[in-house]
């Protein structure tokens, strides 16, 4: 049987790796098998925090959304600003919102303060 010389192969199979591990710092970018597990390790890490990566950002809209609400006392809390927004029907999301609360404060305040007064008149023509 003929010799197989495979060397192109696995050198080409060894620079792509290389290349992935290329930014890592010491022996994670310098041997072969250590680069490798390097590689695996990483896009586990990647893969699990894209989700935390949403519920991490999540948080960050609730808290800015909160702080604004209750700074002023527009709302007393944000559960109970947003089961108002969506009894009325307001369908913003929480991105949206915490733009608004940051950038333009009035706008959240007139979006509360329209709640408010629907939510009186509907207590005033059920006292009626």
């Amino acid at each position: 049987m003929t010799r197989v010389r495979r060397g192109s192969i696995a050198r080409r199979r060894r620079t792509k790796i290389r290349l992935f591990g290329s930014s890592f710092r010491g022996a994670h970018s310098r041997l072969t098998r250590t680069i490798a597990q390097q590689k695996i390790k990483a896009l586990v890490s990647a893969h699990r925090d894209r989700d935390r990566q949403k519920r991490d950002f999540r948080r960050l809209w609730i808290t800015r959304i909160n702080a604004v609400i209750r700074e002023n006392g527009v709302y007393y809390n944000y559960s109970r600003f947003i089961h108002d927004l969506y009894k009325r029907q307001l369908l913003l999301n929480r991105k949206v919102l915490a733009q608004i609360a940051i950038l333009n404060r009035n706008c959240l305040y007139m979006i509360s303060n329209e709640i408010v007064k629907k939510e009186d008149r509907k207590e005033s023509s059920e006292m009626i």
